[in-house]
């Protein structure tokens, strides 16, 4: 009997240590080089996409998401909001009917002009230097792969794209409503999520997002009156300019029509970045912190709501550190632009000068953008964590206020 009880607990533990999963996750590195024509609004573009496929699986396709394409007539985001605008959840005060539609959506895509849409084409698409056969399901394109990625491989794919940027419509897009030229999200081909449960080729229908975890190396060229505001790390900041150069580094001007802007992102998982001639750029070191980029139309009416923004969003920071734990990348930007706020890695996208979106909006990087769970099926689980969050952060910095509360006004 001694013997049997010494070996049983033994037996469990083999048995649990065989039971453990192999855990993996897939793995991109994109190389991108893009050209955006300001006068046609078309960005043509060129992709070395590096894919680890760490699964066990063996993968006979592939899929990438084109977001643009859903700003296109009768796309099935436009079919989605109209159908939405025909349920009438009452009225008004003034006794309107009130639709049941996202009202930055609304019927909008459809009126849209062929000048006006968004696209996403995919020009080539080769993986290890042999051309495949490629399947396009509107915002999806389907890749059959001429010789399977085996488990535990890499493949490369390399892509020419070129896309229009829409009227902003949601979230991404040209010519917001408060006059940003460009809120460039969702912008280039990106390869879809392939978990434990498979591919997850969603189709954009005013969903939010699921990424692959990689490097991102983007090398941006457009007319040189434009300031960029971006996810990563500026790497030539003394060609650019604009703010991002420090006080050792000596200006180098140029003669061209256009400048190159290059930024790395080293472990995210998707990249946006938005441009605009009227940008103001802000500069904010925290102690022990992130350097903080603000980045927003230079209007005078709105100078001193974006400075409250600047001071509060710094007062703000030592208190996240403590109670979430430390933002872990060394920068963060707050880029107005789109249609309310919008998070993405190592930066947001926010309308206009409201401190409670920008906290809101920042607090989804302690969870969606470092655990990168997928927003298209579970989106309740990072906004649950962040709408949380904001109370408390928000409270802490209002706290001589007399106890105001967050009212959630960002609008993602």
């Amino acid at each position: 009997m001694k013997t049997v009880k010494i070996f049983i607990p033994f037996l469990f533990i083999a048995l649990n240590t065989i039971a453990q999963p192999d855990r993996w996750q897939q793995r991109v590195q994109y190389n991108m080089n893009v050209n955006l024509d300001v006068h046609a609004n078309i960005l043509k573009g060129t992709q070395h996409i590096i894919y680890d496929n760490n699964s066990p699986d063996t993968l006979k396709r592939l899929f990438l998401h084109l977001y643009w394409n859903a700003f296109q007539p009768n796309s099935m985001m436009d079919i989605h909001s109209r159908e939405l605008g025909k349920i009438i959840l009452g009225n008004d005060k003034n006794g309107n009917p009130v639709q049941d539609w996202d009202l930055r959506v609304r019927d909008r895509i459809a009126k849209l002009k062929p000048t006006e849409i968004g696209y996403q084409k995919i020009l080539s698409l080769k993986i290890n230097s042999i051309t495949q056969q490629i399947i396009e399901h509107e915002t999806i394109l389907e890749v059959i792969l001429s010789n399977p990625i085996l488990p535990k491989t890499k493949v490369n794919i390399e892509t020419i794209f070129e896309a229009q940027v829409p009227i902003q419509i949601r979230r991404s897009g040209r010519d917001n409503a408060a006059g940003i030229r460009y809120s460039i999200s969702q912008w280039y081909p990106k390869i879809c999520e392939y978990d434990n449960e498979g591919w997850h080729p969603s189709f954009y229908v005013a969903r939010e997002f699921y990424g692959v975890w990689g490097d991102y190396d983007v090398t941006i060229t457009l007319n040189k009156n434009y300031l960029i505001g971006a996810t990563g790390y500026l790497q030539n900041a003394s060609q650019v300019g604009y703010g991002y150069e420090t006080q050792s580094q000596k200006l180098i001007k140029t003669n061209s029509e256009n400048l190159t802007w290059h930024f790395i992102a080293p472990n995210v998982h998707d990249f946006v970045w938005a441009a605009d001639p009227q940008y103001k750029h802000i500069v904010k070191e925290i102690q022990n912190g992130p350097t903080l980029h603000f980045i927003y139309k230079n209007v005078d009416s709105l100078e001193t709501k974006w400075q409250y923004l600047i001071e509060g969003v710094t007062k703000a920071y030592p208190y996240m550190a403590k109670t979430f734990g430390p933002y872990p990348y060394k920068q963060y930007s707050f880029i107005q632009g789109g249609d309310g706020g919008m998070e993405y890695p190592m930066a947001t996208l926010i309308k206009g000068p409201s401190l409670g979106t920008a906290i809101h909006e920042w607090m989804h990087s302690w969870y969606q953008m470092m655990m990168g769970t997928n927003e298209t099926l579970y989106a309740w689980m990072d906004e649950g964590f962040t709408e949380w969050a904001t109370y408390r952060v928000w409270n802490f910095v209002q706290k001589d206020t007399g106890g105001f509360i967050y009212r959630g006004n960002y609008n993602g």
